[in-house]
């Protein structure tokens, strides 16, 4: 049972102080900033009809969002794979696959995204992606092909860098999936793993079998809240021209300059993706605490 918070002088005082800063930059904006504002303008940039298909169409924003939320989506994936070998790599009792995931971490977790997002940028897409043959794969797919390309990841014509900021981004996120990882499995009672270990279990048995479920449910907040962050993170990967949301306001803006609008919207839609997500992820640990005690 928690007790209900109580409402203090100095919280009112906190909040009479919020209030006022808040009513004095409205003021500012609303009567000093001298802005032309062009509210009515933004909605053409959601949806558009186009003439020929004889239908509404993502525009600028949703398209932007669509490309937000694939990059996200699997970065996501293939970060947990890379969070979940290297997280057990941290647990091994071996010296090479210890230091392996100890050094990953550390490396990782302590350069700047920005650098990693330019590195992979020029190496995958300059490098890599020309020895793979992925574009000449793609010359030679049928439309069909092309198409379902597009939905999953981007137009061919934007694959190289969607695919680099996709990889960049796993690997950042994927530092820190590691230690939800890890400390999910290392919350196990040691008692599970001697139970186990008595009934003639391998380690890799020891894991599928009893640890690894019992983890699972600690793991999963964790692993959604860091989904969350991966959305956030990936408007870094503006700067190498991947047209996610980020990107479209800059360029939406370049050409308007409609400057708060746009951006007043751009944060508007990152707040309705991150608060619905937030409210899922508490959703999600309600029932499993729920479950757990019952």
């Amino acid at each position: 049972m928690y007790s209900r918070p109580k409402i203090t002088p100095l919280d009112c005082i906190i909040g009479a102080l919020i209030l006022s800063g808040a009513l004095y930059l409205a003021h500012r904006i609303l009567f000093q900033l001298h802005y032309p504002w062009n509210w009515q303008a933004i909605p053409q940039y959601f949806f558009r009809y186009d003439p020929q298909a004889r239908r509404w169409i993502p525009n600028i924003f949703i398209q932007g969002l669509f490309i937000t939320l694939k990059l996200s989506v699997w970065a996501t994936l293939l970060g947990t794979l890379i969070g979940l070998i290297m997280g057990l790599f941290r647990l091994s009792d071996g010296f090479f696959k210890k230091m392996t995931g100890t050094v990953y971490v550390q490396l990782i977790r302590n350069l700047p995204p920005l650098v990693l997002i330019f590195i992979f940028y020029y190496f995958v897409s300059d490098r890599m992606l020309p020895v793979v043959g992925i574009r000449s794969l793609l010359e030679y797919a049928g439309e069909d092909a092309v198409e379902t390309l597009s939905f999953l990841f981007a137009p061919p014509s934007l694959l190289s860098p969607f695919l680099s900021g996709v990889i960049a981004l796993a690997i950042f996120e994927g530092s820190y999936i590691t230690e939800i990882i890890r400390a999910g499995i290392q919350s196990i009672d040691m008692g599970q793993w001697e139970a186990s270990c008595a009934l003639g279990l391998t380690r890799t048995q020891q894991l599928r079998h009893i640890i690894f479920p019992q983890a699972l449910p600690r793991i999963l907040p964790a692993l959604a809240g860091q989904f969350i962050s991966t959305i956030k993170d990936s408007a870094i990967v503006s700067v190498v021209s991947i047209q996610e949301l980020t990107f479209q306001g800059l360029e939406l803006m370049s050409a308007t300059y409609m400057t708060f609008e746009i951006w007043i919207t751009i944060t508007g839609m990152y707040l309705m993706m991150t608060l619905t997500l937030s409210l899922a992820v508490h959703r999600i640990e309600q029932r499993m605490r729920l479950q757990t005690s019952g």
